[in-house]
């Protein structure tokens, strides 16, 4: 019984780390139609130019994310879980990945304090349209 009991708990635990890691959203790259873009107030508008100047090169196309860097439409980085200064942070600070396997972001240097904000401006309204908040 204590031997059967033992496989039951190990199936559990592996079952769970199989669901959790399966499904873990800053893992996945979105396909790019299955994104809604919605019509951006004049901020994110201009956070849009920057993002895809600067950004998108690692974060992908409407933030759908890349093998370089995580999809930002994703509820791992909604605003309970990544606020809007842990965005800033990561962006004047740079980032060690720990969310996935991707590369390390530097410090985004050429990116001004105002560029800063129009960019959590556009990512915060692009999640919300994706139903992430």
């Amino acid at each position: 019984m204590k031997q059967g009991m033992k496989w039951a708990v190990a199936l559990v635990v592996i079952g769970g780390a199989y669901f959790f890691l399966s499904r873990n959203p800053a893992n996945v790259v979105l396909p790019v139609e299955d994104i809604t873009v919605p019509q951006f107030s004049a901020e994110a508008a201009a956070g849009e130019v920057v993002f895809n100047g600067t950004c998108a090169a690692c974060h992908g196309v409407n933030a759908a994310g890349t093998a370089l860097g995580p999809a930002l439409v994703s509820k791992i980085y909604q605003t309970r879980i990544h606020a809007d200064f842990a965005l800033r942070a990561a962006m004047e600070n740079g980032v060690t990945p720990h969310h996935g396997r991707y590369a390390p972001m530097p410090p985004q240097e050429q990116i001004t304090g105002a560029e800063v904000e129009i960019l959590i401006a556009y990512i915060r309204e692009l999640q919300q349209a994706n139903g992430i908040n």
